[in-house]
């Protein structure tokens, strides 16, 4: 089973990598770094296949794909 890890204090919320995620496993979270924006995450990592394409897409490179 596949999961991704965010860095929440390096997500601006560009939410690049929701459009990239073929499965759409991937959403904002209601809390905010301290930034003071959302940062993406994922709540069910049960259907993930690690395809890393959201951390791919990332252009921060905040998005760690564990397999």
């Amino acid at each position: 089973m596949a999961k991704i890890e965010v860095n929440k204090e390096k997500c601006k919320a560009c939410e690049l990598c929701l459009a990239a995620c073929p499965l759409g496993l991937l959403r904002m979270s209601r809390e905010f770094n301290s930034f003071g924006d959302h940062y993406c995450e994922q709540p069910d990592s049960s259907k993930c296949t690690g395809c890393t394409l959201c951390a791919i897409m990332c252009p921060d490179m905040v998005i760690t794909v564990y397999k």
